[in-house]
């Protein structure tokens, strides 16, 4: 590759050619300050904030899109450069709704944080603001216009990484505005509720809809019985939110603070994710043996789910019937469970803390009740268990490490990766192997299906008769480029699927920590972050395989009878319909 040699504030550098001026600069430990860049996704230098000065030329420029050249000088730090900056700045607060003390962002706001590093403390510009409508009616996603300052990043997600396109530019000017077609709201187009849009949002203008008040209300309610379910990637990411290193697990404080809020149970997403492969498990073997639609496809993420039924209906047959595992454990919950206590399943609550907004969708969804009742009543992110513990004055860091309530509290090393892409496919397989073999078999960390590669394609051979071929994708757009080989034929030889519409899956699902766009410049998060549930499958957990639970073979025993049971299938499986583009 070419090499190209500049000086940067007098620093001679040399890098690749194509190499932008932004980039460049981080190298030698220089900050640029950005709004609109967000790193392989949106570099249009729209906001105007990272403009540095050419040595020779009339304009500035900006550094997230301007590519070095031989020979040139920039210069970052001059009175010229300065002042853009700072005027950039106030008129872009000056069009923003400025409630920052109040606001879910506020110091984790990335406009705040420039006005903070660049001494912005009036802003001289004063008149009609352009954004004023607030958009609450859908089930996860709450957009504030007068919050939005037109950085496009939630438009260049949505489009080019979910594949989705619900939001877009209309108007010119003062009164350009993010929207979706026809000004509707969120909950009437073809959103699916993933929530990539919130955390990639620089400002408060996408936020999750809270429930946190629900559960408040819930806790205090002497009549009612409060159990909560923690999803895998949970315990990968709240860490965050008070301090600790990115990849840091903390599933045992994080248990120890869920006690402390009030929850009469504290249970894991994970013994249901156990479960759910035992059925899922069961039901593949019996499609490769009967003759069933292959390739069958996972349904464990909701904004997947929505993405078939509005986008690919024509292949909902090939869908695993299982319910999710937050539902397989909330249906549980609402039935064994409450039989063996004595609790009516109308006078309890079962509340999930998951890493994902659109599982706010699946909860209110018709076809994950079971005898009239919801099987999760509410569903809380993982940035709303944080502020729950904040206000509850939990000091999170001090908390001693405690285990979760037994036998619903058990659950393997298949279980927790989950929460990373590649992660289901890689529990099936273990617990399809041994059916199949009657054996345990020792080799059970498949690595081909790891890893943050949009697609992979693998194959294994899981008896000396049968190879399994695998596909597992993750991210809007890889999964529409999935589907679109299925339609074409060109997977008429693969066996599952796993698709998830978190790019990395779970671990950075819409309701996680929000990371900043210079953080994710210099780390891939979902790598980080699926580091923790890889370190607790291999080395914390007892047992790494779904069927191997105890108390998962209890239940069968007990309750269920054998997967894929009569009494199973009512409760843990459930059907998918033709969800409309626009209401």
């Amino acid at each position: 590759m070419k090499e190209i040699t500049f000086k940067i504030n007098g620093q001679e550098m040399t890098v690749p050619e194509g190499t932008t001026i932004l980039e460049a600069a981080r190298q030698c430990n220089i900050d640029i300050p950005t709004l609109c860049y967000l790193k392989d996704v949106n570099e249009i230098g729209a906001c105007r904030m990272c403009v540095v000065e050419i040595a020779g030329a009339r304009a500035l420029q900006a550094a997230c899109v301007y590519p070095v050249a031989n020979g040139i000088e920039v210069l970052t730090n001059t009175p010229k450069v300065r002042e853009a900056r700072r005027v950039n700045l106030e008129l872009i607060l000056s069009n923003h709704n400025r409630e920052c003390t109040t606001c879910v962002r506020s110091e984790n706001c990335e406009l705040q944080t420039l006005a903070t590093d660049l001494g912005v403390s009036d802003v001289p510009f004063e008149g009609e603001v352009s954004g004023k409508l607030v958009d609450d009616l859908s089930t996860s996603v709450v957009r504030d216009e007068s919050k939005c300052i037109l950085c496009k990043r939630c438009v260049s997600v949505c489009r080019d990484v979910q594949s989705v396109a619900v939001l877009g530019s209309v108007g010119r000017g003062f009164t350009s505005q993010v929207q979706p077609v026809f000004n509707k709201s969120l909950a009437d187009v073809g959103c699916i509720n993933c929530g990539q849009c919130i955390i990639n949002c620089p400002v408060g203008a996408l936020k999750e809809k809270s429930d946190i008040q629900r559960v408040w209300d819930a806790i205090a309610d002497p009549s009612k019985t409060v159990i909560v379910q923690t999803a895998p990637a949970v315990r990968a990411g709240l860490g965050e939110e008070f301090g600790y290193p990115m990849g840091t697990s903390v599933t045992g404080k994080m248990t120890a603070a869920l006690r402390r809020l009030g929850f009469d149970k504290v249970f894991d997403t994970d013994f249901g994710a156990d479960v759910t492969i035992m059925e899922e498990g069961t039901e593949l073997i019996g499609r490769i043996t009967n003759g069933g639609v292959l390739p069958m496809i996972t349904s464990c993420s909701p904004g997947w789910i929505k993405f078939i039924e509005t986008y690919y209906p024509e292949a909902i047959p090939h869908l695993s019937s299982c319910k999710s595992p937050q539902n397989i454990t909330g249906a549980l919950l609402k039935s064994h469970y409450a039989q063996a206590n004595g609790i009516d399943p109308k006078d309890m609550v079962v509340v999930s803390i998951m890493p994902c907004t659109a599982k706010k969708y699946e909860v209110q969804r018709e076809e994950l009740c079971t005898d009239g009742n919801a099987d999760v009543d509410i569903s809380i992110t993982t940035r709303e268990l944080a502020r729950m513990i904040k206000e509850a004055r939990i000091l999170f860091n001090k908390l001693p490490d405690e285990d979760f309530d037994d036998y619903y509290g058990e659950s393997t090393g298949a279980a927790v990766i989950f929460g990373a892409t590649g992660g289901v496919m890689e529990a099936a397989v273990r617990t399809v192997a041994d059916v199949l073999n009657k054996t345990d078999i020792q080799e059970i960390d498949y690595e081909v299906v790891r890893g943050v590669d949009g697609i992979k394609k693998a194959t294994v051979q899981v008896t000396p008769d049968l190879a399994v071929n695998l596909v597992v994708a993750h991210g809007g757009s890889n999964v529409r480029e999935v589907m679109e080989q299925l339609k074409s034929g060109a997977l008429a030889d693969t066996h599952f699927i796993e698709l998830m519409a978190c790019p990395g899956g779970c671990v950075n699902g819409g309701g996680q920590p929000i990371v900043s766009a210079k953080d994710k410049m210099d780390l891939d998060i979902r790598a980080e972050r699926a580091k923790a549930l890889y370190n607790e499958d291999a080395n914390v957990l007892t047992y790494r395989k779904s069927h191997q639970n105890p108390s998962v073979i209890r239940l069968y025993e007990e309750f269920l009878e054998e997967p894929n049971s009569h009494k199973a299938h009512h409760l843990l499986h459930t059907t998918y319909s033709v969800k409309p583009k626009l209401v």
